[in-house]
């Protein structure tokens, strides 16, 4: 069985780790889509810290990752044709967008399953972000040396 998710996976953290390895749980396969900065731009304000292939390179590095692969069009119905993929495993902020209806519609048209997952409460990229902001504007960061 093929599992396929997808995400920004930027500042890679414990909460990405754990979506990884329950998807990795359900197959033989794990494909993992990484959006591109303009498809992330799309749908958020920001683009990532991590550039795209730095991304890409570090999911790639992980046992639990079999394929990684980017994307460049808020869709999904490509990436699981092209993988040919059995489950395709989505975050709990799933909505009914058109790219959303697309390919649940694709997935159910073919017997093959769609898995909504809660978020892991410990962090996010955001929260990181804002945890580096706040700091920085305490001056924290502003007395240490980069090397």
């Amino acid at each position: 069985m093929i599992v396929y998710t997808l995400g920004t996976f930027d500042l890679l953290h414990v909460g990405h780790l754990a979506l990884l390895a329950y998807c990795k749980s359900l197959g033989d396969t794990l494909a993992v889509g990484v959006a591109s900065d303009r498809v992330v731009n799309s749908y958020k304000p920001n683009v990532p810290v991590i550039p795209l292939e730095e991304r890409m390179e570090m999911l790639k590095a992980l046992r639990c990752v079999d394929i990684v692969r980017p994307y460049y069009e808020l869709e999904y119905v490509s990436g699981c044709k092209a993988l040919n993929a059995d489950i395709f495993v989505v975050g709990e902020d799933w909505g009914t967008k058109s790219h959303n209806i697309a390919v649940e519609s694709y997935l159910k048209s073919g017997g093959k399953q769609i898995k909504q997952v809660l978020y892991d409460p410990r962090t996010s990229s955001t929260k990181i972000k804002q945890n580096v902001r706040d700091q920085t504007s305490n001056g924290i960061y502003s007395k240490l040396s980069v090397a």
